[in-house]
């Protein structure tokens, strides 16, 4: 457990990422997925003692909040903090998505996240992505600020698109909780200012795609095809062909080393002491249990970090 910034919460090192659960439906997931096993991956998660859930309303466009709530309704012990991010409407009647931060379009947002999450106040709301020039106008703040006073959300925060707009939210004293940024061997641009700032300013900050869409956990080869309604299949080929190269030229941090590669990457990231919580996803029990092992795996030693500023210095 790692604190949350000055929330007063203990959240638990590995988060489970409601991403892939979602399915394929909308082309915006990582394939298809059985909901049952779904939901028996989310439970295994719970029993091992994960109490952080990240999920978000465009997932599924709503269905990865509803089969949190599902799973969380009949879950007998301490319920987990769920995490919830808004921001981008999908319901529009002609089915187009667009950005929209008014006041109507988040409060909307969050009611129906209530609904679908089944609970009477939501956690921690992140707004998704939004463009800085959005985020100077008063009038999200207090938006968020009204539904915080009205009980729909408890802690608010977001989700930033690059390290630099959290930078912009925490130098500007932006009143959020917690900051949520891509970080992982791939993408390490939040390491120079973002994270250090956020530790100086007692902000939480959860890491998110740890495994870069998969390619760190050694799944996918330079060759790989990704079937339609997977958000890979849109990838340009000689992008897919870096990555997994990369991914393979990584394989020190794994191969002998009591790691597999999705636990030496996810081990990356949790050795920063700045990261409250690595949110990963998961679509099979399976893949629940090597993740958390992560928490167990050996650090990444000093020499090791060497190799990998060699491997993309080359």
């Amino acid at each position: 457990m790692r604190k949350f910034g000055r929330t007063g919460w203990k959240v638990s090192e590995i988060g489970f990422g409601g991403w892939a659960i979602g399915g394929d439906g909308f082309g915006n997931s990582y394939g298809a997925t059985d909901d049952e096993v779904s939901k028996a991956a989310l439970r295994r998660a719970l029993e091992l003692g994960v109490n952080l859930i990240d999920t978000a309303d465009i997932y599924g466009h709503g269905h990865s909040e509803a089969l949190i709530g599902e799973v969380l309704r009949d879950w007998a012990g301490t319920q987990p903090i769920v995490v919830t991010k808004g921001g981008v409407n999908f319901y529009r009647r002609d089915d187009t998505l667009e950005q929209d931060w008014t006041p109507l379009a988040i409060a909307h947002a969050v009611q129906q996240s209530l609904m679908r999450l089944r609970r009477e106040t939501l956690d921690l709301f992140l707004l998704m992505n939004p463009p800085v020039e959005e985020l100077e106008r008063m009038r999200v703040w207090q938006t968020l600020e009204a539904l915080q006073r009205g009980g729909k959300i408890a802690q608010y925060g977001v989700s930033v698109a690059e390290p630099q707009d959290g930078v912009w939210l925490l130098e500007n004293d932006a009143p959020v909780a917690a900051i949520e940024v891509a970080y992982s061997l791939f993408y390490q641009g939040a390491t120079t200012d973002l994270l250090p700032l956020a530790r100086r300013k007692k902000v939480a900050v959860l890491a998110r795609e740890p495994l870069a869409n998969g390619f760190l956990a050694g799944a996918h080869g330079a060759n790989a095809v990704f079937p339609e309604g997977d958000i890979r299949a849109l990838l340009p080929p000689e992008y897919v062909r870096a990555m997994a190269e990369t991914a393979d030229r990584l394989r020190f941090l794994s191969d002998g080393a009591g790691r597999t590669p999705a636990q030496a990457a996810l081990r990356f990231v949790l050795d920063d002491p700045a990261v409250a919580s690595v949110v990963v996803g998961a679509k099979t029990p399976a893949q629940v249990e090597e993740n958390i092992a992560a928490v167990s795996a050996p650090s990444i030693t000093e020499a090791e970090r060497r190799q990998v500023l060699e491997v993309f210095s080359e």
